[in-house]
């Protein structure tokens, strides 16, 4: 089944009045796979029960991910994206197909918000990520051979989402780690792929990310704490 058509099906039975619907994710790029689904975002009008909410479901055989918002919630929502530098409803929004009514003025400012950026770390922050690196190589340095596999998949991880972060990159989750660090830096990825089952490896790109930041760092560190 067409999964445009399947969406168009969908839109026209669940959300009869919604003022547009966007189909986006992997499922309509080169990146698709049998196991693609439908990322489907619904803007309804305000005051529809049901909104915002985020639901899964199958339709004509498709899995269904449903982001519905009304015209409040959606700013919001978007807004709630930045902070944590994974801006994923923007992509959504930004990069999706419409199916019904006309994003155009939604998907300007989503698309214009990724091509500006993250705002650069503040020193708090990115002491923070070299802090927490440091420690994770110290770890990886002094742990019995079965808790180093574990650390060093840990920091794996980690040294893929601090290079992002300091060269004040998005950053993403899942395969968008990877995706994010690719538009980043193709020949950091290749890298960062190939070293994921060698330890040796992994350090020597954590060493790297740590030497961008600032160098290690842990005497010193202080993160003040929240008054209950």
């Amino acid at each position: 089944m067409d999964p445009l058509e399947t969406t168009r099906r969908l839109a026209a039975e669940l959300f009869p009045t919604a003022i547009w619907v966007l189909l986006s994710g992997s499922v309509l790029t080169s990146a698709r796979t049998a196991g693609s689904d439908l990322d489907i975002v619904v803007l309804l009008p305000d005051g529809t029960p049901g909104a915002p909410r985020r639901e899964s479901l199958e339709y004509d055989g498709w899995p269904v991910e449903l982001f519905v918002h009304d015209s409040a919630s959606l700013p919001h929502y978007l807004a709630k994206d930045l902070p944590g530098r994974r801006p994923a409803l923007h992509r959504m929004v930004a990069l999706g197909t419409p199916i019904v009514g006309d994003p155009s003025e939604h998907q300007a400012a989503a698309l214009a918000a990724l091509e500006a950026g993250p705002p650069a770390l503040a020193q708090p922050e990115l002491d923070s990520l070299r802090y927490a690196l440091t420690d994770l190589l110290d770890d990886l340095t002094h742990a019995p051979a079965d808790e180093q596999a574990v650390i060093a998949t840990y920091t794996w991880l980690r040294t893929a989402e601090t290079m992002l972060h300091v060269r004040n990159h998005w950053v993403g989750n899942g395969k968008w780690l990877l995706r994010e660090l690719r538009d980043l830096d193709p020949a950091y990825a290749d890298r960062w792929l190939a070293s994921r089952t060698i330890t040796a490896a992994i350090r020597a790109l954590a060493d790297e990310v740590l030497t961008l930041a600032g160098g290690p760092l842990f005497a010193g560190y202080q993160a003040a704490g929240e008054r209950g």
